[in-house]
This record gives structure tokens, sequence and C-alpha cells, in this order.
């Protein structure tokens, strides 16, 4: 069992290769969940509830070093590694099977400490080398108590 005491906004943007001059696809979230260190490791995990079936939750866990961040899902072959300056080839489990796809971070910034802080993402998606889209996740997180009410 999770012990979520810390608040949790991420913010997603999506900027598709045909209407990169357009508005992003824009998605955010506000949950509650765990944040923890270990082996010089900083750890992230959340709860997401599936859209068609809200009983049917997924624990997403982000592993944040200095320079990389690793994204992956329990239950899932999901594992997307974002690096700095660097393309990865990663698994995406889009719940119909699961894509190979190259992922290069150019930027990635993190302003964690002990509790809590900002991590900022900036990376593409590439599918069979063909650029799919470009992508910034952005992620406040602070400890619940910390909340005024």
């Amino acid at each position: 069992m999770l012990k979520e005491d810390y608040k949790i906004d991420i913010t997603g943007r999506q900027f598709y290769e045909e209407s990169f001059d357009t508005e992003p696809g824009e998605i955010t979230l506000r949950t509650t969940g765990t944040y923890t260190e270990r082996g010089g490791a900083r750890f992230i995990a959340y709860k997401e509830y599936d859209e068609d079936d809200p009983k049917v939750s997924y624990t997403s866990v982000l592993k944040i070093e200095p320079g990389r961040v690793t994204m992956m899902r329990a239950g899932s072959a999901t594992r997307l590694i974002l690096e700095q300056g660097r393309r990865h080839l990663c698994l995406y489990d889009t719940g119909y099977g699961t894509l190979s796809v190259g992922v290069f971070t150019s930027e990635l910034r993190s302003s964690l400490d002990k509790r809590g802080g900002k991590l900022q993402v900036k990376y593409t998606l590439d599918i069979d080398s063909n650029l799919s889209s470009r992508n910034e996740i952005q992620i406040k997180i602070e400890p619940c108590s910390g909340l005024a009410q």
C-alpha cells in the first residue's frame, strides 16, 4: 500500500507533427502519491485510473537521477528513458500492444530536493525514425501536510 503523502501536479503537452504550429494537446493530472529517495535516485509513484473503467488503476513510477528520468508503469511493458541530449529506443504499451519508440530528450531540468520541487522535461517521440510528436512534461510535487486548507 502506498503512503500517499505528497501532492503531485502533472501537466503534459503534446505537439503532433502535422500540427506543430497549432495549439498542443494538453493533459493535466492532480493526484497524491509517494516521493522517496533511495541509492542516490528520487522516486515519484502515483496511481492513474482507466478512463473507461475508473475501478482499474495503474501505478506509475518516475525514477529521477542526475540528467536522467525513467518512466515506468507497473504491470506494463512501458519504460521510457529520458536522458538529456540522448536518444533511447524504448517500449510503450498502448493497451492494444507494445510499440518500440525513439525518445530524444532535448531538455531536462530538476529542482527537486528532500521536500519536493519541480521537474521539467522536453522530448520528442519517433516511430520507425519518423518524428511523431514533440512533448513537454512538468511535474510539481509538495508534501500534503504543507498545504493550507
